[in-house]
């Protein structure tokens, strides 16, 4: 329910000379729209100040006062303008990503006129703290990149603004900044994969692939939505049984019909499954070093370092390393995950890199 709104009305009164009459101020409202006809409202008063109620939230209204008494109805004062505060915005939960230096807060305005600008409040380190610690104030668009200290919980929420003043608060987001988080991203998926409800896990599942898919797009992935910072990110992968894949990264304009790993832009670890072993390749550009992996790898650990140019590659459960590529990236890149045939595979993130990860 929108928010009600009291205007103080202070009325232009003309001079009456009569001494024992009795003003009655009347209060017009006009509604000042260009989707909607003008709506005109009578209010009738005997104070001079009137309270209005059930506003159009960032609506703008023309209000104007005249007397009434026994000899009629005064000329209409100065008229003013008033703008009502907007309603609250919507924070897009499942587009917001953070690390443990920021975080990257989506939201959708609310409103179905434009507001002037949107203010970002960040409060607590203590989920008991709810004191407002920094605003971002005067952000044009619907995104804003909160910068935050490492290992803390912050609460997060979103106003709208207009020439009346702040909306009330958004619903609160809690970002957690002990590792990298994101969200499997659903736009621009291959058809043949499904996401789960919250968003971390991919299934390839049996169906034959619609005609279109296997001609467009042969690689059967789908990219993560990593926050655009250059700093130290780190996230696992677990993977079926024998499940083929490919995990690792690129960058945004990698084509879509171009298996992960067989280009410039794009990094990977690819599992292939032969009748008489476990395949590994680390493929850039589809080239990779001739290295054996003994002991296969259930859930994987990728960590990307922007600083030192380099992906790197573990196998969690025994903490041993496997590889690491090294370049200059260019520009931020996204996690990419793959399925060469049906089969599940999970993201792990939002947790804390082992201490023999980035030493």
């Amino acid at each position: 329910m929108c928010p009600a709104w009291t205007w103080c009305l202070c009325p232009y009164v003309p001079h009456v000379s009569c001494l024992d009459l009795v003003s009655v101020a009347e209060a017009l409202l006009c509604l000042l729209s260009l989707c909607v006809p003008v709506l005109v409202n009578h209010v009738k008063v005997k104070e001079t100040h009137c309270t209005v109620t059930d506003l159009l939230p960032n609506a703008q209204y023309e209000l104007w006062v005249t007397a009434t008494n026994t000899t009629g109805i005064s000329p209409v004062s100065e008229k003013a303008l008033y703008m009502t505060v907007p309603s609250p915005p919507f924070i897009k939960h499942r587009e917001c990503t953070s690390c443990p230096e920021a975080a990257l807060i989506r939201w959708e305005s609310g409103n179905a006129n434009p507001v002037d600008s949107y203010t970002v409040e960040s409060s607590g380190s203590t989920p008991s703290s709810s004191l407002v610690t920094e605003s971002i104030v005067a952000l044009p668009t619907c995104q804003c990149l909160v910068q935050l200290q490492p290992r803390r919980r912050y609460t997060i929420c979103v106003r709208a603004v207009n020439i009346g003043g702040p909306s009330e608060p958004s619903d609160a987001i809690s970002i957690y900044t002990t590792g990298t988080f994101f969200y499997l991203l659903e736009d621009g998926a291959h058809p043949c994969l499904s996401i789960s409800e919250d968003g971390f896990t991919m299934f390839y599942g049996d169906e034959e692939p619609p005609i279109s898919a296997m001609a467009l797009e042969e690689c059967v992935a789908i990219l993560g939505d990593l926050i655009p910072v250059r700093t130290r990110h780190y996230w696992e992968v677990e993977v079926d049984d024998g499940a083929e894949f490919r995990v690792g990264v690129a960058y945004e304009d990698m084509e879509k019909n171009s298996y992960l790993g067989a280009n410039e832009t794009s990094w990977c670890m690819r599992h292939i499954l032969t009748p008489s072993r476990h395949k590994y390749e680390f493929l850039h550009n589809n080239w990779s070093p001739d290295l054996r992996i003994t002991v296969n790898p259930v859930r994987i650990g990728l960590a990307l370092d922007y600083d030192r140019g380099t992906l790197s590659f573990y196998n969690v459960d025994l903490g041993q390393h496997l590889h690491t590529f090294h370049t200059h990236f260019r520009d931020y890149v996204q996690p990419c995950f793959s399925l060469d045939h049906p089969g599940t595979l999970t993201v792990h993130n939002g947790i804390q890199a082992p201490d023999y990860i980035f030493t």
